[in-house]
């Protein structure tokens, strides 16, 4: 099937912003950034003083000899190799070091920023293309960090230090050196801005092949039931063809691009040749120059190469770092004002000043009423909908003008034909979305100046597919409140009914679920994120056709533990099930994002209008799934 997502599309020259924004966190490491910089000019140093010293020992020999000298020049060399080999020892140890760790920083920035997306950031970009920019995209910008860069300084440093040492020796020959460098820089213009396009491609289907290969993973039961692998394959083929083609194109361009600059390196020390043999034998010049501007013509170039080689890394890796910073620089739709946020650090101060005050004066106010994180009091008892209109991306509106007012402890149910909003409703009161027009105030206040993370940290959720975390049972049921003890882990799973076959297992609830719970059945998952959400002690209960997984009797027995769960605590509940919502306080029938029935369950059926008709017919289908599962238990 197509994989139709939003993909980021980045055009343009080589941004050394980009680059500079990633080596501002490079440098939380400054020893080994510094170190390394050291390193790159002391390995410059080096390398272009073998030249200069091999002159002088031509020159020497051919004019006093070697003998008296002999173990002088051999000294010098030695000192010079054992100079490099500790250059090498700490570059290899630095920019190691320096790679893992901004390889770390960056990927948990990324998963940083993600907990704080909201969902609307997650409905256009699937798993894999989020996980390439986490593993592959984040080591191979650590990488040309770390080891590209240090190359490119010594690049640079080399080069000045030769372009000096030949203007200063013989500016006649070194200006035939350094001619032949304006041409390169022209072919290289060129090979960089396709390679760059290249690159671009690559990490481009690189991301939709992550995000396909996921995607089949996750359903390969849908596609051995459906007999769909020859299409599955297929269509992945062709998008690895499309990757192998852009690739292609890009290792073309590489092959061609290295060798041209090598050959114009051989042309320039050919030039070099001619004019300085002419000189020597005129005896304008030693021997040992003409050594060493052949020398220098001939390595002048291989440091331009190894300089044209990272920028084009650089090049192929800003695609990956384009769209790992674009994702850094995500400003989440949906988060705290800056309002909240200094009303969180004024409550936070007060709170300390507070406490500081009661130990100085062993004193406490039990008067005073609790105050949550952003300031205002710590209630939540009224939900209301006052003219709420919401749209998704794609413009279509879900809710026009809904007014609705949940009273403390009353429970809502929502029913309603697909796509009537019923799931947006409860979307907008967890705040996953927020309304496009409108307000949801609680205890009379618009909820956008509450802390989100308050607001969040009060709901509990059910949804009609949960998800588990591989782990034991215990640990996914404690994921609604990581204090709780193994006691009250076990009293909310008897709650709920799932203790009895969490007992039957090998080992309990320190049995593993597997990955996203497969190896528990739907309903027991379904179980289990019951005693998840109840233990977390929430004010507001949404279920989403939680309870649609479960066997009748299994549900029955929920309901008799929900009833005191649910005493005292606003719940919204969508239901497939019509049976499961007959003692609901009030009844909502939801269409085209309005209400067009509500009352109780009686109410309802009065009225014979559509939660009529919905209820006889949900009746008619129940009791004959009912006579189902009791014939098969029989």
């Amino acid at each position: 099937m197509a994989h139709e997502y939003v993909e980021d599309e980045f055009h343009g020259k080589l941004d050394w912003s980009m680059w500079i924004s990633v080596l501002k966190r490079a440098m939380r490491y400054k020893r080994n950034v510094y170190t390394l910089c050291f390193v790159a000019i002391g390995a410059a140093l080096g390398d272009a003083s073998f030249a200069p010293l091999t002159k002088l020992v031509i020159d020497e020999a051919t004019t006093q000899g070697l003998t008296p000298r002999l173990w002088f020049w051999v000294a010098a060399y030695l000192v010079m190799v054992s100079f490099l080999c500790l250059i090498v020892w700490l570059f290899i140890t630095n920019a190691g070091k320096i790679s893992r760790y901004l390889s770390h920083d960056i990927r948990k920035e990324c998963f940083d920023k993600l907990q704080d997306l909201p969902f609307a950031y997650f409905d256009a970009r699937p798993v894999g293309w989020l996980m390439s920019r986490i593993t592959s995209d984040c080591d191979r910008l650590a990488q040309i960090i770390a080891w590209g860069l240090t190359d490119l300084l010594w690049g640079v440093c080399i080069l000045a230090l030769m372009t000096s040492i030949m203007l200063v020796t013989q500016w006649q020959m070194a200006l035939i050196v350094i001619g032949v460098v304006l041409p390169v820089v022209l072919v290289s213009r060129w090979f960089q801005k396709q390679i760059l396009l290249s690159s671009r491609q690559v990490r481009k289907m690189h991301s939709m092949i992550t995000a396909s290969y996921n995607e089949e993973i996750m359903g390969i039961r849908t596609t051995k039931s459906l007999v769909r692998e020859a299409d599955n394959l297929s269509e992945f083929s062709q998008l690895s063809q499309q990757m192998l083609g852009h690739s292609m194109r890009g290792a073309t361009l590489s092959a061609v691009y290295l060798p041209l600059i090598t050959t114009t390196g051989s042309v320039a020390a050919g030039m070099v040749l001619w004019y300085g043999g002419a000189s020597a034998i005129a005896g304008t010049m030693t021997l040992g120059t003409l050594v060493m501007f052949i020398h220098y013509a001939t390595q002048f170039f291989g440091p331009i190469g190894q300089m044209a080689r990272i920028i084009t890394e650089m090049q192929g890796a800003q695609a990956a770092g384009e769209r790992v910073l674009s994702l850094l620089n995500t400003v989440p739709a949906i988060k705290d004002s800056a309002e909240v946020i200094e009303r969180i650090k004024q409550h936070k101060d007060n709170v300390q000043f507070s406490n500081h005050k009661s130990q100085i004066t062993n004193l406490k106010s039990d008067t005073t009423p609790p105050l949550a994180i952003d300031g205002y009091p710590d209630t939540l008892s009224t939900i209301e909908f006052r003219d709420v209109s919401f749209a998704y991306a794609n413009g279509k509106p879900v809710l026009t003008d809904f007014n609705l007012t949940v009273k403390p402890g009353e429970t809502i149910a929502l029913v309603g034909p697909t796509g009537g909003g019923k799931s947006t409703i409860v979307s907008l009161v967890c705040r996953f979305y927020e309304p496009t027009q409108g307000q949801i105030l609680i205890d009379g206040i618009d909820y956008r100046q509450r802390s989100l993370h308050w607001l969040q940290s009060n709901l509990g959720i059910v949804l009609q597919t949960p998800h588990l975390f591989s782990g034991t049972i215990r640990e996914n049921i404690r994921y609604g409140r990581l204090d709780a003890t193994d006691a009250e882990v076990e009293e909310a799973a008897t709650l709920v009914h799932a203790h009895g076959f969490i007992a039957q297992m090998n080992l309990g609830y320190d049995a593993p679920v597997g990955e996203g719970g497969n190896r528990l059945s739907t309903g027991q998952k379904q179980l289990v994120s019951f005693a998840r959400a109840i233990l977390a002690q929430p004010r507001v209960f949404v279920m989403d056709e939680a309870t649609s997984s479960i066997d009748t009797q299994t549900e029955h027995l929920i309901q008799k533990g929900l009833e005191v769960m649910l005493d005292g605590r606003i719940s919204l509940v969508i239901a497939h099930r019509l049976s499961t919502i007959r003692n609901a306080d009030r009844i909502l029938v939801i269409e085209a994002g309005r209400i067009a029935e509500m009352g109780t369950h009686q109410e309802l059926i009065q009225q014979r209008g559509h939660y009529f008709n919905l209820y006889t017919s949900h009746s008619r289908i129940e009791r004959q799934v009912q006579s189902v599962e009791d014939a098969y238990e029989k």
